[in-house]
């Protein structure tokens, strides 16, 4: 992580803040303004970043490529990359979370939460890494929101029915790439096979004392989850609406390993960095889906649909229906999706005035709308229904094949 802040600062897209900042709403406040790093040199006594990917520039930079090649570049995943061990985690303490500046990010929040915690886990030999946040409870305690259904959710229902607890491994600070593979849904135990592919092919890990493998990264806690719960929320989501209060698991850490001086990574809730790691992962999955059914040229999931549930998806038509099936295989790719708008070619899917003249210059609603009710929706959605189910709805805001030339825009020679 040091290293690619070092990059970014080359760039000038570090911000450092050398005066003293509070944990409790002012660094969060503070990052909801700029798209850049910002190096708090003294979060309540403590060093910490915020806004590491704070845009789609960053994650390109990150990954060497240019930024409107970053879905067909993810596309290409193999989830091959070589994973070197690199011995034990040494150095080791009893764990004490008050050592660490989690922040306290809205009024409406139930306390303090890590918002860029890796979780990592292994059981019966199968490993699993995903973020999940984590409200603290005491100094080496926490609950943690673990979707039903996800991968830890279910390794720990498979420990609990052995009656064993489930070991982790919480990272704190690492890589901005590993980060982003650990958000993305990859082949059973492919994280950090995906992760060390974005990395250029290899990537060092460490084994804790209770076997769990974790790359670099500034603060390492180590513990387990086990069968006890606690009230986890209210909790502001990627929507920037509260999520409700739920039981959850506590996660019970018993060590910490801390590079010198580390950096405390926090991501802001429905912020900019929230937004891309949560809808960036989905755009090559949508990529994938729609080019088996049509010639697809680009992905995005737009900031105004939070980052997770408005996609935009242009494709070269090679039939008149083409842009229905893409829409049917962008909400089969992902399924919290809700709105989803086909262009052509010629539309700037990053210019959302462009995107929006598509829409009010190629859609007829009676034609070109189509309504799938009673399915299934995004948790985080406030207009669910208490089934979980919502209204999908695709706009083929593409040209009718054979009109093209009523079509074609001005242009200056």
């Amino acid at each position: 992580m040091r290293d690619f802040i070092a990059t970014m600062r080359e760039q000038g897209r570090v911000e450092d803040i050398e005066r003293p900042c509070s944990t409790v709403y002012e660094a969060p406040r503070m990052a909801s303004r700029t798209e850049k790093i910002l190096f708090f040199h003294d979060l309540d006594g403590h060093r910490a970043v915020m806004n590491l990917l704070g845009d789609r520039r960053a994650l390109a930079a990150a990954l060497g490529v240019g930024e409107r090649d970053l879905v067909r570049h993810l596309a290409a995943a193999t989830y091959d990359g070589s994973v070197r061990d690199a011995g034990r985690c040494e150095g080791g303490v009893p764990a004490d979370l008050s050592r660490i500046p989690v922040m306290t990010h809205f009024p409406g929040d139930a306390g303090r939460y890590f918002t860029a915690g890796v979780v990592f886990s292994c059981f019966d030999g199968v490993e699993n890494a995903s973020i999940h946040r984590m409200m603290v409870l005491d100094d080496h305690r926490v609950v943690a929101r673990l979707v039903e259904g996800r991968h830890t959710h279910t390794l720990l229902k498979a420990a609990l029915a052995r009656g064993e607890r489930l070991p982790v491994a919480v990272t704190v600070g690492t890589h901005p790439l590993v980060t982003f593979a650990t958000c993305t849904r990859v082949p059973q135990g492919k994280e950090l096979a995906y992760a060390a592919e974005l990395m250029g092919g290899e990537l060092a890990v460490r084994t804790c004392e209770n076997g769990v493998r974790v790359p670099d990264a500034e603060i390492v806690l180590e513990g387990y989850i086990g069968a006890e719960t606690a009230s986890e929320g209210p909790f502001v989501d990627i929507t920037g609406t509260y999520d409700p209060v739920r039981q959850q698991p506590v996660i019970e850490f018993t060590h910490m390993y801390c590079k010198e001086d580390p950096i405390y990574h926090g991501i802001l809730p429905a912020g900019d960095e929230h937004k891309l790691l949560m809808g960036a992962p989905y755009e090559p999955k949508i990529y994938r889906a729609v080019g088996e059914v049509t010639g697809v040229r680009n992905v995005l999931l737009t900031k105004g649909g939070a980052g997770y549930l408005h996609a935009v998806v242009q494709i070269r038509k090679n039939t008149q229906g083409d842009a229905r099936n893409a829409i049917m295989a962008a909400f089969a790719a992902h399924t919290s999706l809700k709105h989803v708008v086909v262009v052509d070619e010629d539309i700037d899917i990053y210019d959302p005035y462009d995107v929006e003249y598509a829409i009010a210059t190629r859609v007829r609603g009676d034609t070109d709308i189509m309504v799938i009710p009673g399915v299934r929706g995004s948790s985080l959605d406030p207009m669910r229904l208490a089934d979980g189910t919502n209204v999908k709805v695709g706009v083929d805001a593409t040209i009718v094949m054979g009109r093209e030339d009523e079509f074609k825009r001005a242009e200056w020679l």
